[in-house]
Parts: structure tokens; C-alpha cells; sequence
């Protein structure tokens, strides 16, 4: 039997591991209490009715109260006052596709740098690395010069001011391809060998064997891939001169440097944006937590 002078240690030990888990889950739900004020502050704002509530609430705490005048008229304004359900439509076609061929292409380009050999491989796939810390910012008029003598079907000139000049260029993704790759690199070969014996393509064990396995890195990138193709505000403005094809990133605009008495509407808007994507989240979560998990990315 362990004795008292022995049990001590063991108990210190165990109380100090106890104080420690709690010190993180008290510093985890701080953080988490800070980031959720502007979105707390942001659903707040967009229920108060009154013009100037929203900005007379903003120097007390009463901007994160549901206090005063509330309601759903702001939501109201914003379907009346803007061609609110054709800019969500476009949003959502914009994101659907860009993520579905997305998945599609860096999944199989990774997967050829993951399994195949050939020359250059290496060079493509440092490339591709290299491509991630170049901001989209440094490429932008390149890429909009180059579009626009781009023809298309139909006879047209140019890709400006249609759905595919923000699809195309964005369903190839250097981060996307590394992510997948880092997944694919650990998967083991056993089956792909057994498989490649047995007569199998390399296209028939992307798609039967490695696909299956691969759930997690898909719901990761198809996050990432659908929070940055909802979120993209410059490049749409580049490219669109109307709200036919443009997506709700850029209609929110309208709002800029308007009456202050809008900033219940404005902030109705930024609530309809955002919902979307937390509802993207929280049905992924799972699979994007398992695969963080897996490939060992560090926030």
C-alpha cells in the first residue's frame, strides 16, 4: 500500500493538472466572449427599429442589449429597398460551383503530386507552395487585363460582367492543393498497390479508394474554398458593372456613406451575409476539426 508521503506528490500533481484545464477553458471561453462581440453587436443593431438607436447605443453597453424599439423591420427594408434575393443568388451560384470543380481540381492535382512520378514534380510542387504567400492584390490587374481579352461562347470578347470571370480563376487554389497533398502524402499505399496489381487506373483508385477515406480534407477546403469565395469583395467590383451577376459582398456597398439613420438596414444586411456562412461551419465542423486533427496544421 502507497503510504501518505507517497500519495502527496500524486494529488499535487493531479490538483495542478485540474487547475491547468480549468485556466484553459477559462481563457478559451474570454476569447471567445471577445470575438463574438461584433457579430453580438452586429445582431443587436440589426433588430432596433428606431433610426438613431443604433448609433446612440454605441458609447454603452447597450449596443449589445436587445434594448428599445426591436423588430424585424430592418430585414424588411433591406428585401424592399435592395434586390436583396438576386444578389443572394448569385452568391450562391458563384460559391456552389467555384467550390464543387474546385474539389474536383486540386484534389486531382495534389493527388498527381502525392503518387505519380515524373520530371518537374518537385519544381511544380514548390511552385504551388510559393504561390500561397503571393497576395491576390500583387495579380489582380494582370489577371483583370488578361480576362479581359478572354472569349467566351456565344461570340463574346470578354469575360467582364458575367458569372464565369468569378468562378474560373479561383477553382485552381495553391493552399488548397497543399492541403489535400499533406493528406494524401500520409495515406497508406497498401491499398493503392494491391489496387494497381489488380488492372485498376490511377483515376479508378483516386475515385474508389482514396476519395472515401478523404472525407475530413474535403470538408476542410470546401470551408475555406466557400468562406473565400463568399467574402471576396474586390475582385467582383473589378470585374461586374451591375447587379446582374454581382454577389451580395459588393451590394452591401450601396450602404457606404449613407444617412446614419440606414445602419439598422446595414446592419440587417451584414447579418443575412453572415448567417450563411456559420451555417456552412457548424454542418462541417465536425469533419473540418477531424481533419485539422489529422494533418497537423497549427493555428
Amino acid at each position: 500500500m502507497m503510504t501518505a508521503q507517497e500519495k502527496s506528490p500524486r494529488r499535487s500533481f493531479k490538483r495542478q493538472k485540474r487547475v491547468k484545464k480549468w485556466l484553459t477553458y477559462l481563457l478559451m471561453i474570454l476569447l471567445a466572449i471577445f470575438f463574438m462581440f461584433p457579430i453580438v453587436f452586429m445582431l443587436m443593431s440589426s433588430i432596433k427599429n428606431n433610426e438613431f438607436q443604433v448609433v446612440t447605443d454605441m458609447s454603452s453597453l447597450r449596443a449589445f442589449l436587445p434594448i428599445g424599439d426591436l423588430g424585424f423591420q430592418n430585414y424588411k427594408d433591406v428585401f424592399e429597398s435592395q434586390n436583396f434575393g438576386h444578389l443572394m443568388f448569385n452568391s450562391v451560384i458563384i460559391m456552389l460551383l467555384t467550390v464543387i470543380t474546385g474539389l474536383f481540381v486540386n484534389s486531382m492535382i495534389a493527388y498527381a503530386l502525392a503518387r505519380l512520378r515524373f520530371k518537374g514534380k518537385k519544381f511544380l510542387l514548390s511552385t504551388i507552395i510559393s504561390l500561397i504567400i503571393i497576395p491576390f492584390e500583387s495579380v489582380a490587374i494582370p489577371l483583370l487585363v488578361l480576362v479581359n481579352h478572354l472569349p467566351w461562347f456565344g461570340g463574346e470578347t470578354s469575360w467582364l460582367d458575367s458569372y464565369q470571370v468569378q468562378i474560373i480563376p479561383f477553382i485552381a487554389d495553391a493552399f488548397s492543393i497543399f492541403l489535400f497533398y499533406q493528406f494524401f502524402i500520409d495515406i497508406p499505399k497498401d491499398l493503392e498497390e494491391a489496387a494497381l496489381i489488380d488492372g485498376a487506373s490511377y483515376f479508378g483508385i483516386y475515385w474508389k479508394i482514396v476519395l472515401p477515406l478523404s472525407k475530413p480534407i474535403f470538408a476542410t477546403v470546401a470551408i475555406l474554398q466557400a468562406l473565400n469565395s463568399w467574402n471576396r469583395f474586390m475582385w467582383p467590383l473589378m470585374v461586374t458593372r451591375g447587379p446582374d451577376v454581382r454577389p451580395l459582398t459588393v451590394g452591401i456597398q450601396s450602404y457606404f456613406g449613407q444617412d446614419p439613420r440606414l445602419w439598422g438596414d446595414l446592419m440587417a444586411f451584414a447579418s443575412l451575409i453572415t448567417i450563411p456562412v456559420l451555417i456552412i461551419f457548424l454542418l462541417f465542423q465536425k469533419w473540418f476539426v477531424r481533419s485539422v486533427a489529422s494533418t497537423g496544421i497549427k493555428g
